[in-house]
């Protein structure tokens, strides 16, 4: 019980972590650096061996069972925050990772590598991730319409949330079956290799996923803990460190698939991340408890959120030859910097967290 409240709750996380000497946290943020790359390593390479043995192609992977265990920590924090009263912290998770994953995240993907559209999936996945974006959108305006004072997300619309959940997953698996596989660079040396069982794929994928999501989950307070330690205050933490401290096992399992050359392993886990930030995070959290939609999400969170996922969308519509541009990329990365710096200049970073 003592871990599970350690492991969700933010201030017990940062107030064991105070404690330890300067020594210790840097040994710490080495070692998690570590055991990212070695996490991210195994889950890229257990979803090529999967998606062989299964016929499932690796975006879809990416966008259920790897976007699943890298948001389930947000949704556990998120679920914890609602139902100690701080519903800005776990709505704020949800919007702040969509805003990260697609901006900072894919944004950095298209700079560094050539990625592919899987146009068939992205055709109706994107549209799922942008959709959900819109409904939260929607749901919250008509909140605030009929309580101008205190708008939420109450229990009703979260048990909502995470039906419509479950559909997409079982849509997202239906629509695997007619998808087209794209090759990995490695995948020509991995069939020559002693063929895997699928159990040994389920375990380097889940494996691969609690090192990533563990380790991250340590080191961003260690991190931050460091940077209070040697004067940087505490809004630019909040605005940079913390909120990126969600999103940083998609920003690693993204930057291995690039290195391994299976960029849509990373389309997918970011789309999937996206809807599941939506449906998952948002939803679990409102069934917790009702959360309250503060004044910042109306006039700069969600705008900033539609904005980035509406020009995904619309790169999508415009790359006929099926790939990802780089100034695409610059465009998605200069939004989530913009986002960042007005955040910080008008001190919106610590109204969610």
């Amino acid at each position: 019980m003592e871990i599970i409240r350690w492991v969700g709750n933010e201030t017990a996380l940062h107030n064991a972590i105070a404690g330890f000497p300067a020594i210790i946290l840097l040994l710490l943020i080495v070692i998690c650096l570590i055991i990212l790359a070695k996490g991210a390593d195994w889950m890229i390479d257990g979803v090529v061996y999967l998606a062989k043995r299964t016929g499932l192609s690796r975006i879809v992977i990416g966008a259920t069972i790897i976007s699943l265990g890298t948001t389930t920590p947000e949704a556990f924090v998120s679920v914890m925050a609602a139902w100690m009263g701080n519903s800005g912290l776990a709505l704020g998770n949800g919007v702040g990772s969509i805003i990260a994953d697609t901006g900072l995240i894919f944004g950095l993907t298209c700079l560094l590598g050539s990625v592919p559209i899987n146009r068939y999936i992205l055709n109706r996945t994107g549209w799922v991730q942008v959709g959900a974006a819109v409904l939260l959108v929607v749901i919250s305006v008509i909140a605030w319409i009929i309580a101008p004072e205190k708008p939420v997300l109450n229990r009703l619309i979260g048990v909502f949330f995470l039906i419509l959940l479950t559909g997409y997953l079982y849509a997202t698996y239906t629509w695997s079956q007619q998808s087209g596989e794209l090759i990995c660079a490695d995948e020509t040396e991995m069939t020559e290799r002693k063929a895997m069982t699928l159990a040994q794929c389920w375990l380097m994928v889940i494996g691969g996923l609690i090192l990533v999501v563990s380790s991250a989950r340590v080191l961003v307070p260690c991190a931050a803990e460091i940077a209070s330690r040697i004067g940087v205050p505490d809004d630019i933490i909040a605005a940079t460190l913390v909120a990126l401290g969600t999103s940083l096992p998609e920003l690693i399992t993204a930057v291995t698939a690039i290195r391994k050359e299976c960029t849509d392993i990373v389309v997918g886990n970011i789309v999937g991340a996206d809807v599941l930030n939506c449906l998952f995070v948002i939803g679990a959290a409102a069934v917790a408890k009702p959360l309250t939609i503060t004044q910042n999400f109306f006039t700069f969170h969600f705008p900033a959120m539609l904005i980035i996922l509406f020009s995904f969308r619309i790169f999508i519509f415009m790359n006929r030859d099926n790939r990802f541009r780089r100034w695409q990329g610059l465009w998605l990365l200069s939004i989530y910097v913009i986002y960042i710096a007005l955040q910080y200049s008008l001190k919106l970073g610590t109204s969610f967290g």
